[in-house]
């Protein structure tokens, strides 16, 4: 590097003192798990007018972080169960760091070739540690919404070719209908990015789900049998992970049912398709390799910063027919090049393939499936601890990392939400923990997810306490104890 190359004395500054205060805020974890400040407190914090001159950058640096560390959930520390996120692992923090400074757009291989190579590797193990056909094509997405999206419109280009349509050529309009088999308690995430494909939700063919939310599998051959005419194109999404129960649908029996009507069967894994990771887990997701395309997270199991998605394709040619861009300013591929942007749909996107690749080199297969296998037996054990309760009921079989709790014990369905919901707000008031709240099968629940790299059974046992501390306060003051 020449001293023209280099970075000036005010850019190392700056550079340092950003590092510096990532540093200071990533060791020095809050011990309350809930930000300080609400939505409102932080537009207000950052709603001053539009500068007429620009501000020094280390006065912008600190009025950021002034200003956005109060409204910051503890989601990178230990005991952050709200939802289903992994902890940013430092090593994908520190890749991170380098992808913004290296400033790479991996829209092709020309444009950022070590972006593309890095991409090109960790695909291939991906495909390694989830266990998938070695065939598949991978697009490095924002996160399984995308990769559902990219995935299933795959998915709707072959059923539809088969069937002498060509949706990329001649659109929707005209076209011969899809039937799409979704189980009735799929993620939220697959109607949108069916909706986003013209697949209107009332059009789809919705499977009743068990206690544990999956599909059942004589109920899935019957509508198939009664909705699906012979030989019309078909497309069925199953889910790897229950976004409640983690449960994950009986592959084995629903991918044999649908490929012998012609269909096309999309996973939704987002975080339950890490399952195949793990020797002990696996079982779970028997069948699951069999499917023809699959979407996950990074930043779930993996510990990827936000944001990183993958959709994997069985079918390559169907995966980059549905997403390639052409132009004759773009570089043309050979037969042993991989050209990033002809698996997603974006030309402008971040090099997720770097984070990706040096997690995976730093686990490496053993260190996932044991980080999986702890997080699977450390939920069963925050299950036991808060099951012993009097009052409090594990709703849930847990199989994997999901425990959806209720409070109330035999109190009617009113009483019980009433209930659950006060726990769960003195839960995150009083801060040890965080977790989330969702309506399941039309009662209250309080959920947690497990999956914090940084989780240790210490934290499961704090955890454990403060959330039965907070029920006993709640019954008490209702007089439910």
């Amino acid at each position: 590097m020449t001293r023209d190359d280099a970075p000036d004395d005010d850019t190392e500054r700056l550079l340092l003192a950003a590092a510096h205060q990532a540093i200071a805020y990533r060791t020095a974890l809050p011990a309350h798990q809930r930000a300080e400040a609400g939505y409102a407190a932080c537009v207000a914090a950052f709603d001053d007018p539009l500068p007429e001159e620009g501000e020094a950058a280390p006065d912008v640096l600190a009025a950021l972080v002034a200003r956005a560390e109060p409204g910051l959930h503890a989601a990178t520390g230990p005991r952050f169960f709200g939802w289903v996120i992994g902890n940013s692992h430092p090593v994908g923090v520190a890749a991170d760091w380098l992808t913004a400074a290296w400033g790479q757009n991996t829209a092709n291989h020309f444009a950022a070739p070590a972006a593309a190579a890095a991409e090109t590797v960790a695909a291939r193990w991906l495909l390694e540690v989830l266990r998938l056909p070695a065939e598949s094509s991978v697009g490095f997405v924002t996160g399984a919404t995308m990769a559902s999206f990219v995935a299933l419109a795959a998915a709707r280009g072959e059923v539809l070719a088969r069937a002498g349509w060509d949706v990329e050529a001649q659109g929707l309009f005209g076209a011969p209908p899809v039937r799409v088999l979704i189980g009735e308690e799929a993620h939220a995430s697959v109607f949108s990015a069916l909706q986003y494909l013209g697949f209107g939700k009332a059009s789809l063919i919705r499977v009743p789900a068990d206690a544990q939310g999956v599909m059942e599998p004589d109920a899935f051959a019957e509508r198939l049998a009664r909705d699906v005419p012979e030989g019309a194109p078909l497309i069925v999404v199953t889910q790897a992970g229950h976004i409640h129960s983690g449960a994950t649908d009986a592959h084995e029996r629903i991918v044999p049912l649908a490929h012998a009507r012609g269909g096309w069967v999309h996973v939704d894994g987002a975080f339950g398709l890490w399952a195949r990771a793990c020797p002990t887990r696996a079982p779970l997701a028997n069948g699951v390799e069999g499917a023809d395309s699959w979407a996950t997270d990074g930043h779930k199991w993996l510990q990827t910063p936000f944001d990183c998605g993958y959709a994997i394709v069985r079918n390559a040619g169907a995966h980059r027919r549905a997403m390639t861009i052409a132009a004759s300013y773009l570089p043309p591929v050979s037969e042993h090049e991989r050209d990033p942007s002809h698996y997603v749909p974006e030309l402008s996107r971040r090099a997720r393939g770097f984070a990706t690749w040096a997690l995976l080199r730093h686990f490496g297969r053993t260190g996932i499936a044991a980080m999986v296998e702890r997080h699977c037996a450390q939920a069963r054990r925050l299950a036991d601890l808060l099951a012993q309760e009097p009052g409090v009921m594990v709703l849930n079989e847990v199989v994997l990392n999901q425990v959806a709790v209720r409070f109330g014990g035999a109190a009617d369905e009113g009483a019980g939400d009433a209930l659950t919901r006060a726990t769960l707000a003195a839960v995150q008031e009083e801060g040890t923990c965080f977790a989330a709240g969702a309506s399941w099968r039309g009662r209250w629940i309080l959920r947690l997810s497990v999956i914090g790299g940084s989780t240790t059974d210490d934290d499961i046992r704090l955890s454990a306490q403060a959330i039965i501390h907070a029920w006993r306060r709640v019954a008490s003051a209702a007089g439910a104890l």
